[in-house]
């Protein structure tokens, strides 16, 4: 009988000595938000080095044998310009750094994972590592979206687009880089949504009849966000809302339904 006390009381006390309190977990937080930092600048170094690289294919959509233009036909190429001192310095660091966080990416994922599954059950745990590893292959889709249709899309647009014959258009680098930077990111970013609702589902916040009832109220919300990332042109809008509402449906396909999630169990 004592035997079994002490061992009951040591059990108790291995379990107390594993619990983290609030400031260990903070500790913790503070390392995987290191790490991804440095993450992020080991990349925008590379990015800062390969300067020639980085902006053949930053500038690559402004000239007329981009491979988008070639496909479908148009005559389209841009002539940029600077007209600040420090423009172009700023521009090589912003550029960096975006391609410092979308090549850091994965590595970020990771981290979070590494710092959210010890909390979770052994049943939480296997659909959402599914939705951590689907959000670093939805996010490069979501780049290449943008990459290779809404950016060439909105260029050729706006800059064919022309309100009096007088006003020709100078485009400077930092206007294309803003341009350049948010939509790539933003898209990249919006095409995460499937993996929050596998994220859900997995959790039994969200299920397949609530998105099904939401479909309607889906379209509309997905039009606004395609009006906020896109310049507001009506036709890169459309561009970008068709693969969100694609995206949609793809999320009713992978929200996981009860009977998924009692085979988890």
């Amino acid at each position: 009988m004592t035997r079994t006390r002490t061992r009951k009381t040591t059990n108790k006390v291995s379990k107390d000595e594993t619990r983290m309190s609030f400031w260990d977990h903070l500790e913790v937080l503070r390392g995987v938000l290191l790490r991804s930092v440095l993450y992020v600048c080991a990349f925008t170094c590379l990015g800062l080095i390969f300067k020639n690289l980085l902006f053949d294919v930053i500038l690559a959509p402004t000239r007329e044998d981009f491979c988008v233009y070639r496909m479908l036909g148009w005559s389209f190429g841009m002539d940029l310009i600077n007209v600040e001192v420090s423009a172009q310095f700023f521009v090589h660091l912003r550029a960096s750094a975006v391609a410092g966080l979308i090549f850091a990416f994965p590595l970020i994922v990771w981290e979070l994972w590494s710092f959210i599954s010890p909390a979770l059950y052994s049943t939480e745990k296997r659909p959402l590592k599914r939705a951590f590893v689907l959000a670093t292959l939805l996010f490069y889709v979501g780049v290449v979206v943008a990459y290779f249709i809404v950016l060439p899309v909105c260029l050729q647009f706006f800059i064919n687009y022309s309100i009096s014959d007088q006003i020709t258009n100078s485009i400077t680098i930092g206007s294309y880089m803003s341009v350049f930077t948010s939509t790539i990111l933003l898209i990249g970013l919006a095409f995460e949504f499937p993996t929050l609702v596998l994220a859900l589902s997995s959790l039994g916040v969200l299920n397949k009849s609530i998105l099904r009832k939401g479909r309607k109220v889906a379209f509309v919300v997905i039009l606004v966000v395609s009006a906020l990332i896109t310049p507001s042109d009506p036709v890169s809008m459309f561009v970008l809302a068709l693969p969100l509402y694609l995206l949609y449906e793809l999320s009713i396909l992978l929200c996981l339904s009860p009977k998924n999630l009692a085979g988890t169990v």
